[in-house]
């Protein structure tokens, strides 16, 4: 009931309200709270670490210039070379994050190619959260 009053109110006031639950679960119901979930805690923390590194040695901005090389050498095939690209900086940087540097890329090279970009840019992002799923260093499946 506490989330769904959060999820209503929205912002920071969701993740307080759930705290604010788990507080009554455990002193007025006396529930005893499970151990944090350390293992998943560590392997967010290295990805996003991980990821502000590349970000911060200039690594991304790289790969998206690769990234843009290939997609403006073969402007017919963004609708298939798009979506695997995403899938690949996903896959192996264990966060979706990279794939918001490589939006813009796409949809310009669609547009200027006379694609509507909406078609490689939704396919883009199904790739990238199907990466998440398969990629070993995410969270997402522990």
């Amino acid at each position: 009931m506490a989330l769904m009053i959060g999820a209503r109110i929205g912002g920071v006031f969701l993740g307080m309200v759930g705290g604010l639950g788990v507080g009554v679960m455990v002193f007025i119901f006396g529930l005893t709270p499970s151990t944090p979930p350390i293992d998943v805690i560590l392997i967010i923390l290295s990805v996003v670490l991980a990821a502000a590194s590349l970000q911060a040695s200039g690594g991304l901005d790289l790969l998206v210039k690769l990234a843009e090389k290939i997609l403006r050498r073969h402007p017919r095939y963004i609708t298939l070379l798009a979506p695997f690209i995403c899938y690949i900086f996903t896959f192996m940087s264990g966060t979706g994050h990279v794939v918001y540097s490589l939006l813009p890329v796409i949809s310009e090279v669609a547009r200027d190619s006379g694609i509507r970009p909406e078609r490689p840019l939704s396919i883009s992002v199904i790739a990238s959260q199907q990466a998440i799923t398969a990629s070993p260093i995410s969270a997402a499946m522990r």
